[in-house]
């Protein structure tokens, strides 16, 4: 009995340093770790199973091994969702907490570390960084040097890999924690002394900002309401992630409003495969819920923003736009129109994303225009 439980602690051991390593285990990695016939490996595997100490996360199939985890090596982990969009070399990366406080942490020490990311912003619990495919050497320690810093964001065929380099707390949530966030494929570390390197695989996604406007009525609705409802029911399909909803003011002195002349925005992530048919069904959902025969959508896919698309969301917030002006710029820059006369302000919204809510909310704001 005694070698039993011997051999149960030294291969339960290792299947949980793989899990911790790589975030799974296969049966011939235990086989040839352990020096044992496949048959034996595969025994104490489905043993393990049975009582619960391990779990299957991935069936076999055709030539990809089934994947397994051990439990125990797997703890409770405050991130939510890392993802990742990518735009040509442009790379946004997306990482929800569950605390406000872990993605302030997080954000003010990539922020000092510096390296490959070019911008980080936290909306409450979730942190928004900007990156351009590329490596850039990083130092990290303890204070007043960072904890945690990107090195390093690359693309391997459909997936974004981050390099990450940490030390202390952070090191404990890339080693242990940020393979269970929805959105990550593998995670990979090693230790190195005190520090941690690794890498985070997740998809590489496309960007879509969608814009709302017109959908409410005299008698009541309201974009805002329905543009999120959209996001909610974006974000429970196949292929789709939820990113942000923002509220945009327009012109104030248009005639043809209901209220304050605001139009929303939306912002999600999407597999590839699944843009197809993504229109249609932007489409069909707000022409049912909307309460006014006026609705309008764009939607447009990508990172980067062409100064002219800027330039048509600030006049929308000082004049008055023909239908025939937003037709044209949409056609211009290739983006979806369908709907009513609410394609002017849906135009407008899109053509707003990326600046911040005091901007977007006070039409009085100017915008600064990048240098040419």
């Amino acid at each position: 009995m005694s070698s039993v439980l011997e051999h149960r602690r030294r291969y339960l051991r290792m299947m949980r340093q793989f899990t911790l390593d790589r975030g799974f285990f296969t049966v011939t990695q235990i086989q040839k770790s352990a020096g044992i016939p496949r048959s034996t490996a595969q025994d104490w595997v489905n043993r393990l199973l049975h009582e619960g100490c391990v779990i299957l996360r991935e069936e076999k199939r055709g030539r990809n091994a089934a994947r397994y985890a051990a439990i125990s090596a797997i703890p409770s982990s405050t991130c939510r969702r890392i993802f990742t969009t990518v735009d040509r070399d442009r790379v946004a990366i997306y990482h929800d907490c569950m605390s406000g406080a872990c993605a302030a942490f997080c954000g003010h020490h990539h922020r000092l570390a510096g390296g490959v990311l070019s911008n980080v912003e936290r909306d409450g619990t979730l942190l928004r960084e900007a990156a351009v495919l590329g490596s850039q050497e990083i130092s990290v320690g303890l204070a007043p040097r960072s904890a945690v810093g990107v090195c390093g964001v690359e693309q391997d065929g459909d997936m974004i890999v981050q390099h990450i380099r940490c030390i202390g707390g952070p090191a404990y949530s890339l080693s242990d924690m940020m393979a269970r966030a929805e959105g990550v494929v593998r995670v990979e570390s090693r230790h190195e002394g005190h520090i941690v390197e690794g890498k985070v695989r997740t998809r590489a996604l496309s960007q879509v900002t969608i814009g709302v406007d017109d959908t409410d009525s005299k008698d009541g609705g309201a974009t805002f309401a329905l543009a999120l409802a959209l996001l909610n029911h974006l974000g429970r399909l196949d292929g789709i992630l939820p990113i942000s909803h923002h509220v945009v003011m327009l012109n104030p002195s248009v005639f043809a409003k209901t209220a304050g002349n605001s139009a929303s925005f939306i912002e999600i992530a999407v597999r590839p495969e699944s843009l197809a048919g993504l229109t249609e069904k932007v489409t069909r959902f707000v022409a049912d819920e909307s309460l006014s025969h006026e609705w309008g959508i764009a939607i447009r896919t990508g990172l980067d923003l062409p100064e002219g698309l800027r330039e048509y969301g600030q006049m929308a917030r000082s004049r008055i736009i023909s239908r025939p002006l937003a037709e044209a710029t949409a056609e211009r820059f290739g983006i979806p129109l369908a709907g009513g006369n609410g394609v002017i302000g849906a135009l407008a919204a899109v053509c707003l994303t990326g600046l911040p809510y005091g901007v977007l909310l006070d039409p009085e704001r100017e915008i600064v225009m990048r240098e040419s």
